[in-house]
């Protein structure tokens, strides 16, 4: 082997293949249920603003299943977590499809939210512990993974249900889910401690370790701080994902097969600059990487705001793509790699903090447009990310290479 693909192949083994995987059927499902809210919303004759507390529900099963995951990871690591949680994930949105009712939709949805955040834990868990073992940054190119996954579904899900009904798409996505967990569950990084790892942990913190330099309290606190960063970032993002298609077509004029275009414009430039991010920031650093994204995120949202045709719209969502494209990346990563704490505990207490978001936004921006319209709604939300660059400089910890030996990998690779 030449020593190009040599480096290529140590810079891509397959558990770093596994877990980005991981990334983009996670997206793929949320990109396949952007041209679906619109018709959900038909069907069930909702309002912007029933239509909000909805998804509302989403965020409540999200939130409320994080910090369950994150415990099951710190006991079980999180290869195991992560592909129950992706099995159940695939039969979410054909549930939803079906549910004929607002109350049964409900159900539908928070078991979307409860799947959908509980994997995202997990999957983000075992990025970091893989990024541990490889000699250059992965975390960002994994979210590229996952806004790809966005990018193909909210493409071909308008298509999809326009050739085979929203039954028909429903069920490609979930047979297209099941498929990915062969090669998933193969090859993905078993971050289990072993007993003898768990003593040697324990006995180096009794003895004055790295580990035992940063309180424990400390470290949940910077956690929580990152987490409001992860909040106000997300919020944008959870913005662009629910309603730009309801955007499209109730104030631009744009039909079903185009109504997922914002999304797939704003998922294209996010997985592009999310694949640049880690070389982006290993040259510039954390917090500038921080600040400049949000400089672009907030020009994004100006277009988007002033938009009087399809064309200005696409290209705000394109420009917020690449703002947004590194900011929960570069704050998971940070979390995750926190002295003293487990990855998947300090991931989950980021995650839930930013994906209560969630639980604010899709009502309150449901409840806004209802009475003043999507325009002034985008507009105000760069006051989300100016409280984003207050708190920029907590993300100087993503910086922070932990490289372990790769021996230590231990992938799972199926007999």
């Amino acid at each position: 082997m030449s020593p190009s693909l040599s480096r290529r192949a140590s810079a891509w083994p397959a558990r770093r293949i596994a877990v980005s995987l991981a990334f983009l059927v996670n997206g793929f499902i949320l990109g396949n249920w952007t041209p679906q809210i619109p018709l959900l919303a038909d069907r069930l004759s909702l309002s912007e603003g029933r239509l909000g507390l909805l998804i509302l529900v989403f965020g409540v099963g999200a939130v409320a299943a994080m910090p369950l995951v994150g415990a099951a990871t710190a006991r079980l690591g999180s290869r195991v977590p992560t592909l129950a949680l992706q099995a159940l994930l695939a039969f979410a949105l054909p549930l939803l499809v079906l549910a004929p009712t607002p109350w049964t939709a409900a159900a539908a949805i928070l078991f979307f939210g409860m799947t959908m955040g509980g994997m995202d834990v997990a999957m983000n868990a075992n990025a970091v512990a893989t990024e541990r073992t490889l000699p250059s940054a992965m975390m960002s190119s994994c979210h590229g993974f996952w806004s790809i996954g966005g990018v193909l579904g909210a493409t071909l899900g308008g298509p999809l249900i326009v050739a085979l009904g929203s039954l028909g798409q429903a069920t490609m996505v979930c047979l297209v889910m099941l498929a990915a967990l062969w090669p998933i569950g193969r090859f993905m990084m078993d971050d289990r401690e072993s007993p003898a790892e768990t003593e040697a942990k324990a006995a180096s913190a009794q003895g004055g370790g790295a580990s035992a330099t940063v309180p424990k309290g400390s470290g949940r606190l910077i956690a929580v701080a990152l987490g409001v960063c992860a909040l106000f970032s997300m919020v944008p993002e959870g913005a662009a994902i629910d309603w730009s298609a309801i955007y499209l077509r109730r104030d631009l004029g744009a039909d079903t097969t185009t109504s997922g275009l914002a999304f797939a414009a704003f998922s294209a430039t996010m997985a592009l600059f999310r694949f640049l991010g880690d070389v982006i920031r290993d040259r510039l650093g954390a917090v500038r990487t921080i600040r400049l994204s949000l400089g672009f995120a907030m020009a994004g949202l100006v277009l988007v705001s002033l938009a009087n045709g399809l064309a200005l719209a696409l290209l705000g969502f394109a420009i917020l793509g690449i703002g947004l494209s590194n900011l929960v990346p570069i704050a998971f990563s940070a979390a995750g790699n926190l002295e003293g704490m487990k990855p998947g505990i300090a991931i989950s207490i980021a995650t839930s903090i930013g994906y209560s978001g969630i639980l604010i936004a899709p009502s309150a921006i449901g409840f806004f447009a209802e009475h003043f319209g999507f325009s002034p709604v985008f507009l105000g939300l760069c006051v989300c990310l100016l409280v984003v660059f207050a708190l920029s400089g907590l993300m100087h910890g993503a910086d922070r290479r932990q490289v372990a030996p790769v021996a230590e990998a231990r992938e799972k690779v199926a007999a």
